[in-house]
């Protein structure tokens, strides 16, 4: 059977909203739907997130105060994601103003796995991780390119690995024998996106072809799970080498935090 065509791009962004913003769940977290906004409430750790929202000039303001109050009775930290397309336009320097920390805004890109594309090889350097004890790997990698990584980050992929195996794949990146880079991919369950994260190379082995060897390896295996979409939030540094693999820009974001203070 012949793959449907792309959608438009007004068409995908109503797709990625409703799947990936509306109706989005997650292992770790607890789904709350509000008339005008869903907000994830963190059961792992402190730090819960409001993933969509669509008000108004005349409601946002008063939103955003519920929310801080809400959050800082349960004694969390919050991101709100902020899109471009979001509902008013203003919504980021809003936020700002009730004293959420902006960071650099992100291209939400997407790539169709229908399209015809040249199938990788899998790199012999990369491997996929399946075990707790394998995830010190990633740690390694990730401390040595954040300053400031979540404490709680490989509690929670090895809690993902053990308990939900078929809703993400983790892969390390060897050189000379060892870790150099890391990244996941994500498979929900009843959505036509699966999504790309984690991906970190150490800085001085950069510009080795190591993250464009797990980005290969990740479409491929999305592709082969049968999803038709692949997303990911890129920044400056990773988005000219997702974009020579085909991905396109579908919108943007920023994300807010709030950090509670006890």
């Amino acid at each position: 059977m012949r793959p449907s065509p792309p959608a438009s791009l007004p068409d995908l962004l109503a797709l990625y909203d409703a799947h990936e913003r509306v109706s989005a769940t997650f292992t770790d977290t607890r789904r709350e739907e509000l008339p005008a906004l869903v907000r994830h409430i963190d059961l792992f750790g402190t730090s819960s997130s409001v993933l969509y929202s669509h008000l108004t000039a005349a409601t946002a303001d008063a939103a955003i105060r519920d929310q801080l109050s809400y959050f800082t009775a349960l004694g969390h930290d919050f991101e709100w994601k902020a899109f471009a397309h979001d509902q008013p336009p203003d919504l980021v320097d809003r936020l700002v103003a009730h004293g959420f920390a902006a960071d650099e805004r992100e291209a939400i890109l997407v790539l169709d796995l229908a399209a015809p594309r040249p199938t990788p090889g899998t790199p012999s350097r990369v491997r996929r991780i399946t075990r707790r004890d394998e995830l010190r790997d990633v740690a390694t990698v990730r401390g040595r390119v954040y300053t400031r990584d979540p404490n709680d980050r490989m509690a929670r992929l090895a809690y993902q690995l053990e308990h939900t195996p078929d809703g993400i794949a983790v892969y390390v990146a060897d050189l000379d024998g060892a870790p150099a880079a890391c990244a996941w991919v994500r498979y929900p369950t009843s959505s036509p996106f699966a999504s790309l994260w984690g991906g970190a190379t150490i800085p001085e082995l950069r510009s080795r072809g190591l993250y464009t060897d797990l980005l290969g390896v990740r479409i491929q295996a999305a592709r082969d799970r049968g999803y038709r979409y692949l997303t990911v939030d890129a920044r400056s540094m990773s988005r000219p080498i997702l974009e020579k693999r085909g991905f396109q820009v579908l919108t943007y974001a920023t994300a807010c935090t709030w950090a509670h203070t006890a």
